[in-house]
């Protein structure tokens, strides 16, 4: 039979200093390769800091008996402003996308129809009939 690994179990000083580190700013993509744990867990280990402070950042199991969650930790002056910022430029990078798929739709659609436009005017410049003289001069 296969032998099942045992889940890691991560002390609160680790946990809190992966947070930190990713409070500072850093990927958490590559600090969960340098840590070797799941993204997702950082998250959720950053999400539950931000929400109860340390105590939130316990070891595995149920919470003891009168155990509660503290208030969130004050994040420093200048981090709500940065996550204020990058989502306002996200924000923005969505409109611009958005824009640019307009701008390129509907030039082509201009480029087809002066191409029916001219197609058209072409055919009626072989028949000399009065209509022609509806299409722009070349």
């Amino acid at each position: 039979m296969s032998q099942r690994k045992k889940p890691r179990v991560f002390s609160r000083d680790y946990k809190m200093h992966a947070v930190e580190r990713m409070l500072a700013g850093e990927s958490g993509s590559a600090l969960a390769r340098e840590l070797q744990v799941r993204r997702k867990l950082l998250y959720e280990w950053k999400d539950a800091y931000l929400v109860g402070g340390a105590k939130a950042l316990r070891s595995r199991g149920r919470p003891r008996r009168g155990e509660r969650l503290g208030l969130p930790p004050q994040v420093g002056p200048g981090r709500g402003e940065l996550l204020r910022a990058r989502q306002r430029i996200a924000e923005l990078e969505r409109i611009v996308g958005r824009q640019q798929l307009e701008h390129d739709f509907f030039a082509e659609a201009l480029r087809r129809v002066q191409a029916v436009e001219e197609a058209a005017c072409n055919e009626l410049r072989s028949t000399r009939s009065s209509r022609s003289r509806r299409c722009k001069a070349d």
